[in-house]
């Protein structure tokens, strides 16, 4: 036989040997090499899930328009709201209270300690009825000052409606308008933002109001002092109602850089977010 032949006979065995898998013992443990898994606890904050889960049940327009590109952010700043809101007075309702055309208020319901507007060198009045809820009041009367040294004259012409009063201005709009036009720009009783002592009508109470000297001024400045236009242009199927330049709302200066930074500036974005947080 070739030698060559011969010495690959002996080899192949040996390469075989040196190949095959050791065999286990008997009561030897078999130790079995894998890749390490690690396993990470997930670090999931309900709170976040809770984020998209009110957003889902707000309008589309809502759900568009509402910028929240940091979670953990935006939970420091609401909760910050949140906490704002427990320092507001317990014995009436929060500066934050959702009333609109599907969230109303009891006929019985008035400011409490509400302050009686009268004449003074701060602002001007185009009737001696009105009044305002005290933080309200407060606030009209340091922007009314800030806009004073301004050469601009503050003029309010709407301010606190009871519930009767309500009642008897939207029938007496839709006796001249029909109930349909009328919904469209007047609250009916239990739903009017007049109520709670903490809105104001400025100016003429027209839309030539966002020309005015004053009206541009509260719109550049409003929110520095906690004010905040309840019903914008073009989101009149958002907010219930069609564009009232003049109608502005006291919800505080913290509430007021909240809406601007998430909200798109939409109050009733804020005011729906804030209600169904608490409520869900």
């Amino acid at each position: 036989m070739n030698y060559n032949k011969i010495l690959c006979l002996m080899v192949l065995p040996l390469a075989f040997s040196c190949s095959a898998k050791p065999q286990k013992k008997a009561g030897e443990i078999k130790l079995i090499e894998t890749d390490p898994v690690v396993e990470k606890k997930a670090d999931v904050n309900p709170d976040e899930d809770k984020i998209d889960r009110i957003l889902a049940m707000m309008s589309v327009r809502a759900q568009t328009e509402i910028t929240i590109l940091d979670k953990k952010e935006f939970l420091k700043d609401l909760n910050e709201i949140l906490e704002e809101e427990k320092t507001f007075r317990k014995d009436d309702v929060s500066l934050f209270y959702l009333i609109d055309k599907k969230h109303h208020i009891g006929a019985e319901y008035e400011p409490k300690d509400i302050v009686k507007c009268v004449p003074n060198d701060d602002f001007y009045m185009n009737r001696n009825d009105l009044s305002l809820r005290p933080e309200a009041y407060d606030a009209l009367v340091k922007m009314a000052r800030a806009a004073k040294k301004e050469g601009i004259k503050t003029l309010i012409s709407s301010t606190y409606r009871s519930y009767q009063y309500q009642d008897g201005l939207f029938k007496r709009y839709a006796k001249n308008y029909g109930e349909a036009e009328a919904d469209r720009f007047s609250a009916r009783p239990g739903t009017s933002q007049h109520q709670l002592g903490t809105a104001i009508d400025f100016g003429s109470v027209t839309n030539e109001f966002a020309d005015t000297k004053l009206g541009r001024w509260i719109y550049q400045h409003g929110a520095e002092y906690g004010w905040s236009l309840s019903f914008p242009k073009g989101y009149e199927p958002e907010c219930g109602y069609m564009w009232e330049s003049w109608h502005f709302r006291y919800i505080g200066t913290k509430a007021c850089a909240f809406q601007k930074k998430y909200f798109n500036d939409i109050q009733q974005f804020m005011l729906e977010f804030i209600d169904f947080w608490k409520n869900n």
